[in-house]
C-alpha cells in the first residue's frame, strides 16, 4: 500500500514540473520556412534579391524584413519575429508582400 501511495503522489507532484517544461518549450520561437502555408500565401524569401519581380511588382529593391514595422527584431541581427506571420522568426534580408517601411527619423 505505501509504494501505491508514494507513486501516486510521486505522480501528482512531478506531473506539473513535466507540463511546465513542455509550455516553455511550445514558447520556442520557430523560424518561418518558404515552405509554410503562410509564408507562401504572403509571397516570403529569405533574400529579398531573389523575389520574382514580374510576380511582386510591388517589391522595391531594398526593402528587407529589417526595414519593415512588422519585423521586432534586434537592429544588426541577422533574423528576427515578424508579427504578421504569429512572431515567428523571419531572415533580416527576407521580403514579403505586406512590407510597410519603418517611418525615417528626423
Amino acid at each position: 500500500m505505501h509504494s501505491r501511495r508514494k507513486f501516486l503522489l510521486g505522480l501528482a507532484t512531478g506531473a506539473p514540473a513535466l507540463l511546465a517544461i513542455r509550455s516553455f518549450a511550445d514558447d520556442a520561437p520557430v523560424k518561418l520556412t518558404e515552405d509554410d502555408p503562410t509564408a507562401k500565401a504572403l509571397g516570403y524569401k529569405e533574400d529579398t534579391t531573389k523575389v520574382d519581380a514580374t510576380k511582386y511588382p510591388m517589391h522595391k529593391p531594398g526593402q528587407r524584413c529589417d526595414g519593415c514595422v512588422l519585423y521586432t527584431g534586434k537592429p544588426g541581427e541577422d533574423s528576427g519575429p515578424c508579427s504578421a506571420v504569429g512572431n515567428k522568426i523571419v531572415t533580416a534580408g527576407g521580403w514579403c508582400m505586406v512590407f510597410a517601411a519603418k517611418p525615417v527619423a528626423k
